[in-house]
């Protein structure tokens, strides 16, 4: 005769042992991300967003997620191994090479075709929600105005007219996967299109300045006003959002940090 606990492992499935964890990533009204073992599992009502994001990992010559299954909303992705480059806030554990490859990874990335039809980038949605932000920020106190002022002057360097490339759209170092000198993955391309290029590198080194060099010798030549002006951009826009969505209080955030490092 078995015991109940042989019966709970057999009508669940797993024999007695343990069930992977749900771990939620993201969750937001736009989309969730979960994590069920070794397993993601992206949930998007817009089927044109995951679409997107299976054709852009398809596109790229660098190492992507492998897709297991695709049933509207739900996109599942196989776990890429590897170590995260870092996170937003905290010291990098991983070595200046790591962040070269990185580079040289985003070299290939923006050397992805884009059609022959692509239009040129439209800065005036972005304008406006620069201006949106900082008046949020002087109407809050959260930076003294001079601050605001100073890096809204360097952000306009990012709002200059360029020429496209195909671009990951929001490449955070969680998003980039190494091992020693090897990147092993790239994820989270729900933002990929045309864009400017060194919105990729800003936001790649974002808050970890000090690796800038490193991406840059991987990389090649790159424009470095512009990348300093989408970390003004970046984190001036990103502070009144993460606060209306309850990420904390906004001094604390990394991205004010951003903004007082000068």
């Amino acid at each position: 005769m078995q015991d109940d606990g042989a019966q709970d492992g057999a009508q669940d499935g797993t024999g007695g042992g343990a069930l992977p964890e749900v771990e939620v990533l993201v969750a937001h009204q736009a989309r969730a991300t979960l994590r069920v073992g070794d397993v993601f599992l992206k949930v998007d009502s817009d089927r044109a967003g995951i679409d997107a994001e299976v054709a852009a990992m398809a596109a790229v010559t660098v190492p992507t997620p492998r897709v297991l299954w695709r049933e509207h909303p739900v996109l599942a992705l196989e776990l890429v191994p590897g170590t995260a480059l870092g996170t937003f806030g905290h010291p990098s554990p991983v070595g200046p090479a790591a962040w070269s490859a990185a580079g040289s990874a985003l070299r290939a990335i923006h050397r992805t075709p884009l059609p022959d039809t692509t239009a040129p980038v439209v800065t005036g949605p972005l304008r406006r929600r620069l201006d949106d932000s900082c008046a949020w920020l002087l109407a809050h106190g959260v930076i003294a105005a001079d601050v605001v002022e100073r890096n809204r002057r360097r952000a306009e360097l990012a709002l200059r007219p360029s020429a496209p490339r195909f671009t990951h759209g929001d490449l955070q170092p969680d998003h980039v996967f190494v091992d020693g000198d090897r990147v092993t993955g790239v994820i989270d391309w729900s933002a990929a299109g045309p864009g400017d290029p060194a919105l990729d590198v800003a936001v790649l080194t974002l808050g970890h300045p000090e690796h800038l060099p490193r991406v840059v010798a991987g990389y090649g030549a790159v424009d470095l006003d512009v990348v300093r002006a989408w970390w003004s951009y970046r984190a001036l826009t990103a502070i009144p959002w993460l606060a209306e969505h309850g990420f904390g209080s906004p001094e604390a955030f990394p991205e004010t940090a951003v903004l007082l490092r000068g």
